[in-house]
């Protein structure tokens, strides 16, 4: 058993120890690659991984827990400490990381007037029930232990987000319940005012700071603050920016590799710091956060690159060399070793197997869901991915207004199967003009609404738009229109093994697009996305992440464990009516260049 604790430095069994650390999300990255990140993170110099835990993805309904594959933080853990790395832990419900909705579940938008990050006892009790089931499972992976774990986290960057100290105080109080006895941290902006709202340094909560540059000026900062409190703390900086993520239709952010050297360098000689991110990796399926910008809410890419020191496959970079060499003038005494690096192959091109129109084949693959008015994504699925509302008007025999009210994120509007619109962002709840076929007495009204991501920070965390899919209706003329069928996609594998691919294909509405093809060998590879428009890719039942032509990527990382030796099953779907006819891997990123600064 070791001891660790924070007095004036960090103590490992009592003896001082400056924390090197990288984040490495294990969700965000296929298993097979943990010990190939985690091992060069060892060789960098570091001695502990940190990450955060995405309450989303381990109750993704409500009661329902899962912690298997990717989402094994247990397994991830053990295999640090087997690799000779600390750990530190970050389970607050919270995590903003660029992730949908911060972490958060999307059920607990079923909760009309919850007040998320609060002392709402709707809120606390859900909190409550979830750390009933993760917490047992982190407490024996403590140092106190005999495991790795050195530090959690009880909130992130709440300081960004409230000031409410009680619940911060419930909050330490309910882990604290499950036995966790190892030191608490927060993590906050260095700016007075974030750190007074987002701390809980009178509860002798530890406070770590979140930066990317300006070291000392920074941890200066951190210091006064904690001697104004009568701490003499050491310096952490608990996400010590490297990078930056990306949004669609902006162009890729990059850092000058010897300038984050330098600033490591010079952090290092003040404190401790965990490099954020060290392996990015991918936000697969629909767990890509969302940007709030005014009016604007700018979702985020599939890439989680994220301009690391490995790349989004686990490549070490120009910028893992220099980081190591700066840490080895620091500390001379680190461990250091050569990096494992991988093959990344184009493993060839394959013509589509099958294809269908999602409208021939949607009664196939679910059973619609009946109600007078439109429900939101939260009430009739999980919350993620699409749903298409289906609504039959009378047919006036001459043109009628259509407009959707409190609609996100983003809708295509089909009158007789055919495409009238698409609307996003500032062009949501225009009027459009709709005619029916004479020869009907009904116009068939069907409207795909995608939810491209929550918001994950800021001041809309708690707001409406979050609620995703139709929430006030869809007018008729000048009044709502009633009766509506929903069918909500979600792309898991029962739906996909559902297609009638016979059904009948008509490229030009939203289609599944099937590719079966044999491998005699497997490697992490791209897709080229570059000729598609706008979708979805799923390999042997795994959603890799959204496509978008509008880039800047237009391509999709998919590691060599998704793949198998001999048959294969690739689903695309594709929603801007741009027939596919072949599927492309290549062995790098292809990148859209987009000519203008970064909103």
């Amino acid at each position: 058993m070791q001891t660790f604790e924070i007095k004036e430095d960090f103590l490992l069994d009592g003896e001082p120890i400056k924390l090197i650390s990288g984040a490495i999300h294990y969700f965000r990255l296929a298993p097979a690659q943990w010990e190939d990140s985690l091992y060069n993170l060892k060789a960098l110099g570091a001695n502990t991984v940190e990450t955060y835990i995405p309450w989303n993805i381990h109750e993704p309904k409500e009661g329902t827990f899962d912690f298997e594959g990717m989402k094994d933080v247990v397994a991830f853990v053990n295999l640090a400490q087997e690799l000779g790395l600390m750990v530190i832990l970050r389970p607050s419900v919270y995590i903003c990381a660029e992730w949908e909705f911060g972490g958060l579940p999307a059920w607990l938008l079923k909760e009309s007037g919850i007040r998320l990050r609060s002392t709402d006892p709707r809120f606390m009790e859900k909190v409550k029930n979830y750390y009933t089931v993760l917490l047992p499972k982190l407490a024996p992976l403590q140092v106190s232990q005999g495991g790795p774990v050195i530090m959690m986290q009880i909130e992130n960057e709440y300081g960004s987000y409230g000031m409410e100290k009680e619940y911060l105080r419930q909050t330490k109080q309910l882990i604290e319940s499950f036995a966790i006895t190892i030191p608490l941290f927060t993590s906050d902006g260095s700016w007075p005012e974030v750190l007074d709202a987002g701390t809980l340094i009178e509860d002798d909560v530890f406070v770590t700071g979140n930066f990317g540059s300006h070291s000392k000026e920074n941890a200066n900062v951190l210091k006064t603050f904690m001697q104004q409190h009568g701490k003499n703390w050491p310096i952490m900086c608990m996400e010590y920016w490297d990078g930056w993520f990306n949004r669609w239709n902006e162009p890729i952010i990059k850092r000058d590799a010897q300038d984050l050297a330098n600033e490591v360098k010079e952090m290092l000689e003040v404190g401790s710091l965990n490099l954020y991110m060290f392996h990015g990796g991918t936000n697969f399926g629909f767990y890509n956060g969302c940007s709030a910008r005014g009016m604007l809410d700018l979702p985020q890419v599939t890439s989680y690159d994220y301009d690391a020191l490995l790349t989004e496959a686990g490549e070490p970079t120009e910028k893992y060399y220099l980081v190591q060499q700066a840490i080895k003038e620091v500390c001379p005494d680190v461990w250091q070793a050569e990096p494992r690096t991988k093959k990344i192959s184009a493993l060839g091109n394959y013509p589509v197997t099958e294809s269908v129109s999602f409208f021939k084949t949607k009664d196939q693959m679910m059973a619609g869901i009946a109600s007078p008015y439109p429900l939101t994504m939260e009430n009739i699925s999980t919350g993620y991915g699409y749903v298409l509302y289906s609504a039959q008007w009378k047919n006036y025999q001459h043109k009628n207004k259509l407009r959707l009210v409190e609609t996100s994120d983003r809708a295509h509007i089909y009158s007789d199967g055919e495409h009238q619109a698409t609307q996003y962002q500032e062009t949501l709840g225009e009027e459009i003009m709709i005619a029916g076929q004479k020869e009907n007495e009904v116009i068939q009204i069907d409207v795909l609404v995608e939810n491209l991501g929550r918001v994950n920070y800021g001041a809309k965390l708690n707001g409406p738009e979050q609620s995703k899919g139709i929430r006030g209706g869809i007018m008729q003329d000048i009044h709502f229109h009633q009766g509506y069928v929903h069918y909500p996609l979600t792309l898991e594998k029962e739906q996909l093994e559902k297609i009638d691919y016979q059904a009948g294909k008509v490229p030009e509405q939203p289609s599944f697009y099937q590719f079966k093809f044999d491998l005699a060998e497997t490697a992490d590879t791209f897709i080229d996305c570059s000729r598609y428009g706008k979708g979805v890719v799923v390999v042997n039942g795994i959603n890799l992440g959204r496509y978008w032509n509008q880039g800047p990527l237009l391509t999709l990382y998919c590691p060599k464990s998704f793949l198998k030796q001999g048959e294969n099953e690739l689903v695309i779907f594709e929603t801007e009516g741009i027939e596919i006819e072949e599927l492309c891997f290549v062995d790098m990123p292809k990148e859209k260049v987009i000519d203008r600064p970064n909103l």
